[in-house]
């Protein structure tokens, strides 16, 4: 296999779910909580509103809106990916970071905070 080249891995499950609070526990974000807005299954990827922003360069287009067309381009700023390994999920009770656990319950699966027992979802 050539050095550099991403294995292409099946979809796996994850305890992050868009629309979880995260806090960000490595990197240059260290410390910062945000909404995650998509989870990347396939890259193990999240990425959090507002956090591990990039600067993308786009070419100017032409777009037609309600009042005529104007040109959206220029340096446009957006969400990058954080993996999955670097966010944790805030517990709903306190606010703190927790692993997440699974009950069983009339044959549903449930995800549940570690730190306190609280049900997530």
């Amino acid at each position: 296999m050539a050095s550099g080249a991403q294995v292409k891995r099946s979809p796996s499950k994850l305890n992050v779910r868009s629309g979880d609070e995260v806090e960000v526990i490595a990197g240059k974000d260290r410390g910062k909580r945000g909404k995650v807005l998509r989870v990347d299954r396939r890259g193990e990827r999240v990425y959090v509103e507002g956090l591990n922003m990039v600067k993308r360069h786009m070419r100017p287009q032409q777009v037609r809106d309600g009042q005529g067309e104007r040109a959206i381009g220029g340096v446009i700023e957006r969400e990058g990916p954080i993996h999955v390994s670097n966010v944790m999920v805030l517990d709903p009770k306190d606010g703190k970071p927790t692993r997440i656990g699974s009950e069983l319950e009339g044959g549903r699966r449930f995800r549940i905070a570690r730190r306190s027992g609280t049900r997530i979802d």
